[in-house]
């Protein structure tokens, strides 16, 4: 029997996803195998349309797979019934998106208590949770405002927050700063590195090597498919240095 301590939180076996018959067959992911460690962070690269988020809502569950299989802590996903597989979403995965998606009518507080309150927990245990993470994330004196109040930064740092909400097994970032300009991405790379250093496992799909340099692995992809891979180490310094001359 395996020791369930040295089994991977996330598991892609032979992940497929294709769109179309005959000429206009499309291989969205192809064929894609991928273990990630609990508290690893792992960064996936590669040019538009290769198929980055496609597999990144696989991984999550937001769609399913026409080929192999999904597991998340040793459950496979992509056979889940619908509410078995919304809950999961709720409570395993949490999601950060570059256009944000926050609820524009909610506050910032209401934001990030929703997942919570979503899955059952109290009023008063959502609000608790949504202070403390509000105040990590440097933004607890905007909690009572609107999004529409905050710089793109502060609201992807919302963001973030909210899919810390349910102490999630695994967040799923995807092109986390692909909407910010220097200083909000560089606000947002050190929340990823706080998150990195606290032991949360992430999965993020990015364009910037400085976020990929807060990853222990980079993961190249092309076509559908994973086509090199890369161990950094040495702290973003160092990654940054190993990310050079890589095509991301």
């Amino acid at each position: 029997m395996s020791d369930p301590s040295t089994e991977p939180v996330l598991r892609a076996v032979g992940l497929c996803k294709k769109y179309g018959t005959g000429d206009g067959l499309v291989r969205a992911v192809d064929g894609v195998d991928l273990d990630v460690a609990t508290g690893e962070t792992v960064a996936v690269m590669g040019p538009s349309g290769c198929g980055k988020s496609t597999l990144l809502h696989l991984l999550g569950g937001l769609d399913r797979p026409s080929a192999g299989e999904a597991w998340l802590a040793g459950r496979r996903i992509d056979r889940l019934g619908e509410r078995a597989l919304a809950r999961m979403r709720r409570t395993g995965v949490g999601f950060v998106f570059q256009a944000f998606h926050l609820m524009k009518e909610l506050t910032v507080v209401e934001n990030v208590e929703l997942p919570a309150l979503l899955d059952g927990r109290s009023p008063r245990t959502a609000r608790t949770r949504a202070a403390e993470l509000l105040d990590r994330v440097g933004l607890a004196d905007r909690a009572r405002f609107l999004p529409s109040a905050l710089s793109g930064g502060q609201r992807q740092r919302v963001a973030v927050a909210r899919a810390l909400s349910n102490e999630p097994l695994v967040v799923l970032a995807d092109e986390p700063t692909g909407n910010l300009d220097s200083a909000a991405t560089a606000d947002v790379l050190r929340l990823f590195e706080d998150l990195h250093e606290s032991g949360q496992t992430l999965v993020i799909v990015t364009h910037d090597e400085r976020i990929a340099a807060t990853a222990d692995r980079l993961i190249s992809m092309r076509d559908g498919a994973f086509v090199d891979e890369t161990r950094l180490t040495g702290g973003t310094t160092g990654n940054l240095g190993a990310l050079a001359g890589l095509d991301g």
